[in-house]
């Protein structure tokens, strides 16, 4: 998984549910899906989908060898695998991830609408006596449970139809990533061998991610829960407790701290030096109000702990202090918006107000294409980003922060529109 954010945010993850503007939809990505060419010939010559059907058959039988050295039954693997096909649409929406883009005020108004809220306010209603024995195992906060489950699955509503075992093979089988999805792929049989649920019932996002709260098979067998005690661990059903306890699990294991804050919203002074407001530079929030970061009503914000400033639109847009708990949630999803997605929808749900900072909203994001440029520009005029991927990662940022000094703009970071355009006069 990897954090992009900027003037244009791409959400990559490995688990990736449905995705829509719709406000009761998960908040992962998922590709433009298109048609399946069919050769005029096609009476005459075998399809390409009979074709690719033999090759991952015999991909099966050859991993089938693999996944019992491993320790999986071939009664197992057998009653998984039967009936599997190759499914090309799986395979397109893993190539298209890239071509996402939202800003992150237009990400936050989807992920944390109105109609959201709501939804998760009432949803911490209906099991607040589960979440507070929840809260009180595993030292999390409740909200922020119900935060996760919001974004992932609409509360329920939207846990995925694929069948799990056939995306995961098929995404094995292709070349790409085919390491990382035989493990999933293997997590998923030892699911199985182990009784929580059935091939039928095993179902989720088209790259395998499962349940309430999108647990990848990897994550699912190190942090899965049976907290109603009734011998499964499951996560598929329409009763999520377990599901809400696995992910209480999860953030425990990763370092979750009750009560302190992911982030807190700040304003910064004139004259605030840019260059401070970077992922590395940790200081108590007693510090931080000494060189003028206050919360946005001028008071010093409590020291939860060490603290970083963000920035997620640059300097014109909303700045942030942010906690370890931040870090925590990046477990979950690397991408910034994701993780300030899941800490505003947290704090609403408790019935804190909205962010308070206009965004700069006559800004959009940056195509996937002028995300290449940029790169290839920085790098000709002397700012090295090392990779030309597409990707705002921190060796971008420093190459854009780098270009901004020398041009003697604000040294934020931030890859906007004009940005691009002042490279393309030089």
């Amino acid at each position: 998984m990897l954090r992009q954010f900027v003037t244009g945010i791409t959400i990559l993850a490995s688990c990736a549910g449905p995705f829509a503007a719709h406000a009761q939809t998960s908040m992962r990505p998922v590709a433009r899906s298109e048609a399946i060419k069919i050769a005029a010939t096609e009476a005459l010559t075998p399809s390409p989908q009979t074709a690719t059907d033999a090759g991952l058959n015999a991909w099966i039988k050859d991993f089938r060898t693999r996944a019992l050295e491993q320790g999986i039954e071939g009664a197992t693997f057998d009653a998984a695998l039967r009936g599997v096909t190759y499914d090309a649409q799986v395979i397109q929406r893993d190539r298209n991830q890239s071509e996402f883009t939202k800003t992150i005020w237009d990400y936050l108004d989807t992920a944390v609408s109105d109609l959201r809220i709501e939804n998760g306010r009432k949803a911490l209603e209906k099991w607040d006596e589960t979440l507070i024995g929840i809260e009180a195992e595993f030292n999390v906060d409740k909200e922020v449970i119900v935060a996760i489950w919001g974004l992932e699955s609409a509360y329920g509503t939207f846990r995925g139809s694929s069948s799990v075992i056939n995306s995961l093979a098929t995404l094995a089988y292709d070349a790409r990533r085919s390491e990382f999805f035989e493990d999933e792929l293997i997590n998923a049989l030892q699911i199985l061998q182990s009784g929580d649920t059935t091939p039928d019932q095993m179902t989720g996002s088209w790259a395998g991610a499962m349940g309430h709260t999108q647990f990848m098979p990897s994550s699912f067998n190190k942090h899965a829960v049976d907290h109603d005690k009734n011998g499964k661990r499951n996560i598929w059903g329409e009763n999520p407790v377990d599901a809400l306890a696995s992910t209480a699990a999860y953030l425990k294991h990763f370092g979750w701290k009750k009560d302190q804050p992911w982030g807190v919203e700040v304003q910064v002074p004139k004259g605030f030096d840019y260059l401070s407001a970077n992922r590395s530079i940790q200081k108590l929030p007693s510090d931080w109000a000494a060189l003028g970061v206050t919360d946005v009503n001028g008071n010093s914000v409590k020291d939860h702990g060490l603290a970083s400033v963000l920035l997620p639109a640059g300097a014109e847009g909303a700045a942030f202090l942010v906690f370890s708990n931040f870090e925590v949630i990046e477990h979950y999803n690397t991408a910034d918006a994701y993780v300030i997605g899941v800490g505003h929808l947290s704090d609403r749900i408790k019935g804190a107000g909205p962010i308070k900072h206009i965004w700069p909203r006559e800004d959009r994001a940056l195509t996937y294409d002028e995300r290449i440029e940029l790169q290839k520009r920085l790098t000709s005029a002397g700012f090295d980003t090392i990779k030309i991927d597409a990707k705002m990662g921190p060796l971008t940022i420093n190459a854009v922060r780098g270009f901004q000094q020398y041009v003697g703009v604000v040294p934020d970071g931030y890859p906007s529109l004009r940005l691009l355009d002042r490279l393309r006069a030089l």
